[in-house]
């Protein structure tokens, strides 16, 4: 079993291109299945998955579950095979959710 309070101290890699995303900010939970259905990363100015919050808030990159490719005892690897800014996309392929 991990806690949440582990995860969040895991830093999470892009295995797409190997670009450190950061640690986990926050994380949504879907409280009628009692199950995570993403994880929320500090953002980056741009790009797609980001969602703005608030006037005032920074931009976050939301991670869907079933992105989560591997938990580690020291990384969360995941899989977003779209176009961070300062990279190429991975494959010529290009998701949205």
């Amino acid at each position: 079993m991990v806690r949440i309070s582990d995860l969040r101290m895991r830093e999470v890699i892009n295995i797409a291109d190997g670009r450190r995303l950061g640690p986990i900010k926050d994380i949504d939970i879907n409280l009628e299945e009692g199950r995570i259905s993403a994880i929320i990363l500090p953002g980056h100015a741009g790009g797609a998955g980001r969602l703005m919050g608030f006037i005032g808030r920074e931009e976050e990159l939301v991670v869907p579950w079933p992105k989560v490719r591997k938990i580690g005892v020291d990384v969360i690897l995941v899989d977003l095979s779209f176009n961070l800014p300062g990279t190429e996309l991975h494959s010529g392929y290009k998701e949205k959710w």
